[in-house]
């Protein structure tokens, strides 16, 4: 059974940095992108970044230039640099595995961002 636990979410200042991880367990085949998504209070979620299998990457525009997503095949694992945190940046963030038929989602780390 697969499942994607998150981590690195908490309790920062305007300006600072968090960096999120998201570790897949169980076998997952054809993955075709990895991606980071959020919801804030009263909101729908949103995407925030997105890496593919072939390593290309794609932005939010609120986010861009502040956040970076990288990954790591050989553990598995998605990472989210975030840095210059404001707090409309405040959210619960998942990150989501796709293939070609399915999708995986993490349970969700709170990232609040106190001004």
């Amino acid at each position: 059974q697969v499942q994607l636990v998150e981590s690195g979410g908490g309790l920062v200042q305007a300006g600072g940095s968090l960096r999120l991880s998201c570790a897949a367990s169980g076998s997952i085949f054809g993955v075709v992108s990895m991606g980071w998504f959020r919801q804030a209070p009263g909101k729908q979620r949103e995407l925030v970044a997105t890496i593919t299998s072939g390593g290309v990457t794609n932005y939010a525009d609120s986010v861009k230039g502040r956040f970076t997503i990288s990954r790591d095949s050989a553990k598995n694992t998605v990472y989210l640099q975030m840095n210059t945190l404001k707090p409309e940046d405040t959210a619960v963030y998942y990150c989501q595995y796709r293939t070609w038929s399915l999708e995986y989602w993490g349970q969700g780390t709170q990232v609040t961002v106190s001004s």
